[in-house]
C-alpha cells in the first residue's frame, strides 16, 4: 500500500483558501495520513503562490504532541530516516525550498524530527515525486495547463484520492 495524492491548482481558484486547504493537507497529522495531499500540481501563474506557501509553512511549530504543535514527530526512526533519504535526494533532482531536516525539540533530544519541507519543480522519474514519503514534504510540480495537470494526476499509480481547486464547474466536472 502506499500513497501519493495530487491537488491540481488552477488559476482561477481562490487562492487565500486554496493555499490554506493545501497547507493542512499536506501537513496535517504531520504528512503521516494516507488521504495526505502530497502533491500539489501549480497550473500556469499559480506557481506564483509557492513562495508564500513556503512563508507560510515555516510558520508551523515543530513539538511533542502535546503541546498543540503543528507537527508533531514522525512515527519511527527508519520513517524519519526515509524522509531525510528523499529530501538529501530532492537537493540533486528538484528544489528544496524549504528543509526539514535538523530540527530539535526542547526536551526530547532523541525524538524523530522532521520540520515541514518543500520540494519545487517536481517531476515524474524523480525519487521525492515518485515515491511515498510519509511525512511532511510538499512535493510541488508544475504544469502548463488543465490537461497537462490531468496526465500528471492519472499517469501516477500511487493515488488514493486527488482534489481540484477551482471556481469553474465545466472544470470541476471535467476533473
Amino acid at each position: 500500500m502506499g500513497a501519493k495524492n495530487h491537488a491540481i491548482i488552477m488559476p482561477d481558484a481562490d487562492k487565500e483558501d486554496t493555499i490554506n486547504a493545501i497547507i493542512g493537507a499536506t501537513f496535517g497529522s504531520t504528512g503521516q495520513r494516507c488521504m495526505a495531499i502530497s502533491v500539489p500540481i501549480f497550473v500556469g501563474e499559480t506557481a506564483e503562490w509557492i513562495p508564500e506557501i513556503v512563508e507560510r509553512t515555516k510558520k508551523l511549530t515543530v513539538g511533542s504532541g502535546f503541546d498543540n504543535a503543528d507537527i508533531a514527530p514522525i512515527c519511527s526512526q527508519e520513517a524519519m530516516e526515509n524522509v531525510y533519504f528523499h529530501l538529501a535526494k530532492a537537493q540533486t533532482e528538484a528544489d528544496v525550498l524549504l528543509d526539514g531536516r535538523g530540527v530539535k525539540v526542547a526536551g526530547y533530544p532523541n525524538g524523530n524530527w522532521i520540520g515541514p519541507s518543500v520540494i519545487d519543480n517536481a517531476k515524474p522519474g524523480m525519487a521525492c515525486y515518485d515515491e511515498e514519503i510519509f511525512g511532511p514534504v510538499m512535493i510541488c510540480a508544475r504544469a502548463k495547463n488543465f490537461d497537462e495537470a490531468l496526465d500528471l494526476v492519472n499517469s501516477n499509480p500511487w493515488g488514493n484520492g486527488t482534489a481540484i481547486f477551482t471556481s469553474n464547474g465545466h472544470t470541476a466536472r471535467k476533473f
